[in-house]
């Protein structure tokens, strides 16, 4: 991966935005002292770094946002299990554009690869790791999921076309 200091530039805001869109503008709901559930928008600069400047892009955007995030603001210990699913919430993504081979994605292309991503890390594996680290009902997480993605996903997959409609991502001539 090449990464141009436009890249940098973007990805460094990208950052910036998962942290205070999952940290600050978002609404979490504990149980116990453990995050069960949180309700926000916090996923899509992740998500949008792995498709509009790839998979590994997407990866850096979603570690680096849940490390240092946690640094800043932390809820209970940190668990690198997150970590690896924040990452793989943007290699997701880029990963199955990539597969389109398609330089400009339409709706239905990001709606799908947005889809994947989001059901294998926020539907399958955060419950997963909720339920194996903290005890949390995975059932419980899963149904909460998949009603807080039904609305997320056709959002998500709005705001990406728009934006990349919008945006260049790529280098400058």
């Amino acid at each position: 991966m090449k990464i141009t200091t436009r890249k940098m530039a973007y990805m460094a805001m990208l950052v910036v935005l998962n942290i205070v869109l999952t940290r600050i503008a978002s609404i979490r709901i504990a149980i116990g002292n453990v995050e069960a559930t949180r309700i926000g928008f916090g996923g899509f600069p992740v998500i949008l770094a792995g498709i509009a400047m790839g998979p590994a892009a997407g990866g850096l955007v979603g570690a680096m946002g849940d490390i240092i995030g946690y640094w800043i603001n932390p809820m209970g210990a940190y668990m690198p299990h997150f970590t690896m699913t924040a990452a793989l919430t943007g290699v997701i993504p880029g990963l199955v554009i990539k597969l389109f081979r398609t330089e400009t994605p339409n709706f239905w292309q990001l709606f799908i690869a947005i889809a994947l991503g989001q059901l294998i890390t926020s539907v399958l594996l955060v419950p997963y790791f909720l339920y194996k680290l903290f005890g949390i009902p995975f059932t419980y997480k899963v149904v909460s999921a998949l009603i807080t993605q039904s609305f997320n996903i056709p959002i998500y997959t709005t705001f990406a076309k728009m934006i990349m409609k919008r945006v260049s991502f790529s280098p400058a001539p």
